[in-house]
């Protein structure tokens, strides 16, 4: 679907915004799943001051999403109304003193673990193993391999919706398994890690293991969105899948990966329907059978297409008799 064109509205309020903004932008070509409908804008901010620019003109009424790298982000099929803001080339720095790592959020957290490595920064290896960048490691807790975000951060900027620049503690952040206690409408723009002293080319050796057991265990070249479901207290989110019977279930052109049942994958063609109908699928046949109810670890964005009803109604007919 298009939206209504609300670029020139923007415009006239802001002369002096530097950024770019794209009206009924494309979201399927930069989200992993390949999936979803368009952003009624699309905003690329020149740098920090740019976005607290716009977000203090914007105003409360107009609708803000933030993306980083589309890795974790399922856009339904109807596209996003609003803004949606995706950080680049003014958030992508990275530097390096002692053992601390300082980086814009916009940089994937592969990078981080390489320029760490390459800083003889130990203890930041495990985001070679996130396919995201570092906004999305604060918002979410990233972890992998048994460490996690909280774990190494010291500091991170954000910038509220009135565009105020907030600097907060790792204590401020809230931390708890893959959330952050921070408003959702605030946006992150630089983040500053801890880690300690160590030797570059064992750093490299551990991050060539978490590249392995990636490459190994997990569908990394498929069309997916990582890790669908949060694992429960005590449990296994693919374990609990995988006991429901759903591993390799497919809905139209989205199916549960064969290699990792915590995996959904666009693997002919499926619509954002067709990924968020399987996710509550599996949702509710893993609540069937072990009486636990997952939640998605994957962030759902939009609306379905005009007259379609959510993905959580598609599955509740799956289910029907």
């Amino acid at each position: 679907m298009d939206f209504s064109d609300i670029t020139g509205d923007l415009k006239s309020r802001m002369p002096d915004l530097r950024g770019r903004l794209t009206p009924n932008a494309p979201l399927a070509d930069i989200t992993w799943f390949r999936v979803g409908g368009p952003a009624q804008v699309l905003f690329a901010p020149a740098d920090e001051a740019d976005l607290a620019y716009f977000l203090k003109n914007a105003g409360t009424d107009t609708p803000v999403f933030v993306v980083g790298l589309g890795s974790n982000l399922l856009v339904r099929d109807g596209g996003v109304p609003g803004v949606v803001i995706r950080l680049g080339r003014g958030f992508n720095e990275i530097t390096t003193e002692g053992t601390r790592l300082t980086a814009g959020t916009a940089v994937p957290d592969v990078k981080v673990a390489r320029a760490a490595a390459e800083a003889g920064i130990a203890g930041l290896s495990f985001y070679r193993g996130i396919p995201g960048s570092i906004g999305g490691a604060l918002r979410m807790n990233a972890g992998a391999h048994g460490c996690e975000t909280k774990d190494v951060l010291v500091n991170a900027r954000a910038v509220d919706r009135a565009g105020t620049v907030h600097i907060l503690s790792n204590a401020d952040m809230k931390f708890t398994y893959r959330h952050c206690g921070i408003p959702e409408d605030w946006i992150f723009t630089a983040a500053t890690f801890e880690g300690k002293p160590g030797d570059p080319d064992e750093i490299a050796r551990q991050m060539d293991e978490v590249a392995e057991y990636r490459e190994k265990n997990q569908p990394v070249r498929e069309r997916t969105g990582g890790s669908t479901f949060k694992n429960p207290a005590g449990n296994s989110a693919w374990k609990l899948v995988d006991a429901a019977g759903c591993r390799g279930f497919r809905v139209g052109g989205a199916k549960v990966s064969e290699m990792h049942c915590n995996f959904l994958i666009n693997d002919r063609q499926a619509s954002g329907e067709d990924v968020e109908t399987l996710g509550e699928t599996v949702r509710a046949r893993v609540k069937a059978t072990s009486g636990i109810t997952l939640e998605w670890e994957i962030i759902r964005l939009g609306e379905p297409s005009p007259g379609r009803p959510t993905g959580e109604a598609l599955a509740l007919q799956e289910q029907s008799p």
